[in-house]
């Protein structure tokens, strides 16, 4: 504990003894909480990842602030009657960053890669699965792009504009090495990769040929004009020393505030806190394979332990609402019944963890100190778990180690999030599934995936919406993981900056805002 206490003061020393004026004013300098782990859109991915990737890379279509789809390199999205073909007929006008024009072979090219099961792409098991099948991709000529599946599907364009499928990114095939291997995003976004260097920092440069479309920004659509030279994405791991860097002038956008820094920054003249609610999930995931766990009767002794809104409320510090849904309470289709969180039952978790055979084992809690709320949710479950007679332990990893363990469902129990979905049947595809082919699912169950596939299926919003609140009625009973909240992110910005909007996926956007000195 006194290690990490001295490395943090000694990063808010080095973020405070930075000099001011070490970036030209036409460098935008974004703090980043952790490293990227790639630059190939939607694989080897986290949110920091997908966020810098939605900069340099764009899909045929994007998605709006009110998380709706919008065409983005395609001008317009045809769909049949049938609802089997949809065709996209490309924007003119628009270049690589190596100056070559954009065509439909470049968008075959660069799906036909995505769809190989060695890239490991994100999102390849969406479009080849019993609920949505990309059969083909076709070029009829050079300005247009035809897709074809196997059956209708409800979420087949938001797949293609998801942030954690790199929005499906289109990039020059110059992008990969002779041998086929990712070397470096050359994409149509309004800025190019410039310099990564590995745990300091990722720069990207001004796309001047860029082809913004008209009107306003919109979630990672419309107007993405860029207005700075350069945008230096600053990684800072530490909280403290990220509020140091911002008010010691050393980064100009501090895009996820904690929420105890907010009386102090505001009570600061010049800075301006960007608040938006995030359609994330905080959660606590449960193995229901572990010995002890794969009773639910102890996975509901341990969810009526938990005081969920006294737990928000200490970790959110009273800025975010809870929620046992993994559907936002943003979402439209977030229901009355899942604003509804069951009550705390300390005798009930008792009673329950007795039939189940416990007898004073400890839990272990995997968490993290990279995201303080992860750390934050672990030890008032701890406390929490206690009163009720549960014992557990935290075994606390570097995000790497623990993200990792999520993957291969190497863990007890775990204080996790998952980024925004912004479909509500993606938010529960992203821990909904079979572990034995995804190990990193939290809830293994035919009947809730046949629920969901109906949800992915099914285009009427109120039928749709009913099976959502079935689904909803099945994760309280089975209690594969228990959400907590979804975040509200605030970002807070120096008053030279201008046109910095926080919105509900948490990583930050840099076009559209300008320096003005």
């Amino acid at each position: 504990m006194q290690c990490r206490t001295a490395i943090a003061a000694l990063a808010t020393l080095c973020a405070l003894a930075l000099p001011v004026a070490a970036q030209p004013q036409d460098t935008l300098r974004i703090r980043l909480n952790a490293d990227i782990r790639s630059t190939d859109p939607g694989v080897n991915r986290d949110a920091n990842t997908d966020g810098i990737a939605w900069h340099i890379v764009e899909g045929l279509v994007a998605l709006r602030d009110d998380a709706t789809v919008a065409p983005m390199l395609a001008e317009r999205v045809d769909v049949s009657a049938d609802g089997l073909t949809y065709t996209f007929p490309l924007r003119a006008g628009i270049r690589f960053h190596n100056g070559q024009p954009l065509a439909s072979a470049d968008v075959a090219f660069a799906m036909q890669r995505y769809m190989r099961r060695e890239v490991n792409w994100r999102c390849r098991g969406d479009l080849d699965s019993a609920v949505t099948r990309l059969v083909a991709v076709e070029t009829p000529d050079d300005r247009t792009v035809v897709m074809r599946l196997e059956k209708p599907s409800a979420l087949f364009l938001t797949i293609l504009a998801r942030p954690d499928c790199g929005q499906a990114g289109i990039w020059h095939r110059d992008s990969l090495s002779a041998d086929g291997s990712w070397r470096a995003p050359i994409g149509t976004g309004p800025f190019r990769l410039g310099e990564w260097r590995r745990g300091q920092f990722v720069e990207l440069t001004r796309f001047a040929d860029y082809a913004a479309l008209p009107g306003e920004p919109t979630g990672l659509g419309g107007n993405k004009t860029p207005m700075v030279e350069r945008v230096r994405f600053t990684i800072i791991p530490d909280e403290a020393a990220a509020r140091a860097a911002l008010l010691a002038g050393n980064i100009d956008v501090l895009p996820d505030a904690r929420s105890r820094d907010l009386p102090d920054i505001r009570a600061r003249p010049g800075f301006t806190v960007h608040s938006s609610p995030s359609m994330d999930l905080q959660a606590v995931l449960m193995q229901t394979r572990d010995p002890l766990l794969q009773d639910v009767r102890m996975r509901r002794a341990i969810a009526l332990a938990i005081d969920v809104p006294e737990l928000v409320r200490a970790v959110s510090e009273g800025g975010s609402r809870p929620s046992r849904s993994p559907i936002p309470p943003a979402s439209a289709f977030n229901t009355p019944a899942m604003l509804e969180v069951p009550a705390r039952d300390l005798a009930q978790a008792r009673r329950l963890a007795q039939e189940a055979g416990y007898r004073g084992q400890r839990l272990r809690i995997i968490t993290t100190r990279r995201y303080e709320a992860f750390y934050e949710i672990a030890v008032v479950v701890q406390d929490m778990l206690k009163e009720a007679g549960i014992e557990s332990e935290l075994e606390v990893l570097e995000w790497a180690t623990q993200l990792d363990r999520y993957s291969r469902g190497d863990y007890q129990m775990m204080a996790f999030g998952f980024s925004a979905r912004l479909d509500p049947s993606l938010s529960y595809e992203m821990f909904t599934g079979p572990k034995a082919t995804q190990p990193r699912k939290a809830w293994d169950s035919p009947a809730a995936q046949a629920l969901l596939d109906q949800t992915m299926a099914e285009t009427d919003s109120a039928r749709r919406r009913a099976g959502f609140e079935a689904l909803h009625a099945r994760l309280l009973e089975e209690v594969p993981m228990i959400a907590l909240y979804s975040s509200t992110t605030h970002g807070v910005t120096p008053r030279h900056v201008q046109g910095y909007r926080s919105w509900a996926v948490d990583a930050p956007r840099a076009w559209g805002v300008r320096i003005a000195r």
